[in-house]
């Protein structure tokens, strides 16, 4: 009896029934094939809901007690925790050490393949290891498969030192895997187990609204507003102007002297505007809320 490799179960290494006529498809078809797979994709996320809102809320708690983020993957899964980590800083103004990524093969595997290193168990351990992981801090595994060594080490290590896991999979995974499971199955993929594809896809839309939630959470919009921006380029600093404008009602060149003022740091430069203070008395105001800069407003 021929055995039956434990791959040949997974939904992403399935044969998509849709598309096995693909390579003799015109152009037009194909475009059309993967856009009809990729309309799956909203919905599957939708439908895994309740599991991101939970892993939101433990991150959260977590990060209320100075714990980190640690996205754990390989390949594709690997490259977006990276873009997701590196994005933060930028974007919401938190220390790059809040949201880090970790992917197989180290940072050359960002720009070149490098399969072989997903199939070492102890090469995350050893990473999560150097970076001092505690129970404070939470690890998201990555995994289109479920089962990806170099990710499931990263999750039983952080296990042992009790600090929260979830797993992004697009295969059932065992419940006790991690403590909280997001897995919206998308079905086969349109090239048979690509999943850089609607696996990617689904992941980059799952991982924006773990940060985004976790970051609005923790005071870093108003409104729908960047306000903890880091305004390095002319094209941030003209958002940060923009936003400043907004919120105070004052004139470009107003918003540039309080933004000048205020070191390019909106929220203070906003409390100053609205409030007629001073940039020591704007800080000190934002640290008594937190940082929340809707409360330093009221």
């Amino acid at each position: 009896m021929k055995k039956t490799r434990k791959t040949d179960k997974l939904v992403t290494e399935s044969v998509n029934p849709d598309t096995v006529d693909i390579d003799i498809s015109s152009t037009g078809r194909i475009i059309k094939l993967i856009s009809d797979e990729d309309r799956k994709i909203s919905k599957a996320v939708y439908e895994s809901r309740e599991s991101i809102e939970a892993a939101v809320e433990l991150i959260y708690e977590r990060a209320g007690e100075g714990g980190r983020i640690f996205f754990v993957g390989a390949g594709t899964s690997g490259r977006l925790g990276v873009i997701e980590a590196a994005e933060c800083p930028p974007t919401f103004g938190t220390s790059p050490a809040f949201v880090q990524a970790i992917i197989a093969g180290g940072k050359r595997a960002v720009f070149n393949s490098i399969e072989g290193a997903e199939d070492c168990y102890t090469d995350s351990i050893k990473q999560l290891k150097n970076k001092r992981l505690s129970q404070n801090d939470v690890v998201v595994g990555i995994a289109a498969s479920s089962s990806t060594p170099f990710v499931i080490g990263a999750i039983d290590y952080a296990k042992e030192v009790k600090a929260p896991t979830v797993l992004i999979t697009f295969n059932p995974a065992k419940k006790n895997t991690a403590d909280i499971i997001i897995s919206p199955i998308l079905g086969p993929e349109v090239i048979v187990g690509s999943t850089r594809m609607k696996s990617g896809t689904a992941t980059k839309m799952i991982l924006n609204m773990l940060t985004t939630a976790i970051m609005i959470k923790l005071g870093k919009t108003y409104k729908n507003l960047m306000v903890d921006v880091q305004p390095k380029s002319e094209k941030l600093r003209s958002r940060a102007k923009r936003i400043v404008r907004q919120l105070t009602g004052a004139t470009d060149k107003k918003a540039q002297s309080l933004l000048l003022t205020s070191n390019w740091q909106v929220k203070p430069a906003v409390v100053m505007g609205v409030k007629k203070i001073t940039y020591k008395e704007a800080k000190e105001l934002l640290r008594r809320h937190r940082g929340f800069l809707r409360k330093a407003l009221e």
